[in-house]
């Protein structure tokens, strides 16, 4: 499924904005105010990070290779916003970048407030991320698979003075499908108006949440909530696999941050990157390694909920784990494409 291409109109809006901007690229706005963390391996392939001293200028060509953000080496250093047909692709300087895939009409397992569907029930890789706190220690078996969330999604960051300056409101979803050039009732609509929808739904009760349409809102949302002294991980693994298979959890499980407060940024469907971002004050994040029968290792990130009473109960780790809200720890690994963050 691919999303058609941003209108010419947009691609100038952006190149005015990027050019007349001083703001610091995404990499070094990072450095800047969180100087001694690493970027996690999600975070990074959103990026081009042979950028990291380079300021950014912008141009814009306008032909038929589709709507490419192209991070690479510019002339003197810059954005390149090129429109036409073919897609919505965001180039990284590693050649062209592929049209965006997604997935219609799946709202996220890992927002607290949602039921399951009968899609989401039937998806074993989904199902399978979910397990018990008491399950987590050396030599539990696990069937898994892990691939990325929007693994056909590849729409990379925007910097933020780009991302602010397009609409992202179910009040302005009219505007936003002519802006990205998407026919009224397509799947393309309902993906966008889904991925609004899920960012405006209210937080459950001791929730804080908000959706980052840039690193840099990602970086201030965290920042305002952890501190400037923090650690941010994804799963990282080293093949995806096609079909769950058998892992077993080696030596090395470790409880990551202080205080179970972590802030959680989920992946969403939408033609460039928004992350669903929310933090709350009963979680615990685990890094765990695993192993699969295959010889696959996977260095996965687990998060564990102690208190879900205020939960849909209808959400699909009941279903799936067959406990009821508020009374057990809930627990589930996190895709690769997902980042947490938590104290050092």
């Amino acid at each position: 499924m691919e999303f058609p291409h941003l209108s010419i109109f947009i691609a100038l809006s952006f190149a005015l904005i990027v050019a007349t901007n001083a703001a610091l690229p995404p990499e070094l706005y990072w450095k800047s105010k969180l100087p001694t963390t690493q970027m996690p391996k999600a975070i990074t392939d959103l990026l081009n990070p042979t950028d990291l001293t380079e300021e950014k200028s912008t141009s814009v060509a306008v032909g038929k290779g589709g709507v490419n953000v192209d991070a690479g080496k510019p002339k003197p250093g810059g954005t390149a916003v090129n429109v036409g047909k073919g897609g919505v692709n965001v180039n990284t300087g590693k050649g062209r970048g592929k049209p965006v895939h997604v997935v219609v009409g799946k709202s996220s397992p890992f927002l607290y407030n949602y039921a399951a569907t009968a899609t989401q029930l039937q998806d074993k890789s989904n199902v399978a991320l979910f397990f018990l706190e008491r399950n987590l220690h050396y030599g539990t078996k696990l069937n898994l698979q892990f691939t990325k969330t929007t693994s056909n999604n590849k729409a990379n960051f925007l910097t933020k003075e780009v991302a602010d300056s397009i609409p992202f409101s179910s009040n302005q979803v009219e505007s936003i499908l002519n802006k990205f050039s998407i026919k009224k009732g397509s799947e393309e609509a309902e993906i966008v108006k889904n991925t609004i929808s899920e960012c405006e739904e209210n937080g459950i009760k001791g929730e804080e949440k908000l959706c980052v349409k840039s690193l840099e809102s990602m970086v201030d949302f965290t920042t305002s909530k952890l501190g400037n002294n923090v650690e941010a991980v994804s799963t990282e693994v080293k093949k995806e696999s096609s079909e769950l298979q058998e892992y077993v959890i080696a030596k090395g499980v470790k409880k990551m941050g202080e205080k179970n407060k972590a802030v959680v940024c989920h992946k969403e469907n939408y033609p460039y990157a928004v992350f669903y971002c929310h933090k709350t004050d009963t979680t615990k994040v685990y890094s765990v390694p695993l192993e699969g029968v295959d010889g696959n290792r996977v260095q996965a990130v687990a998060v564990c909920h102690t208190d879900t009473s205020q939960w849909n109960p209808k959400h699909l780790a009941f279903q799936v784990l067959k406990v009821q809200p508020g009374t057990v720890p809930v627990c589930h690994f996190l895709p690769q494409d997902h980042v947490v963050w938590v104290s050092k």
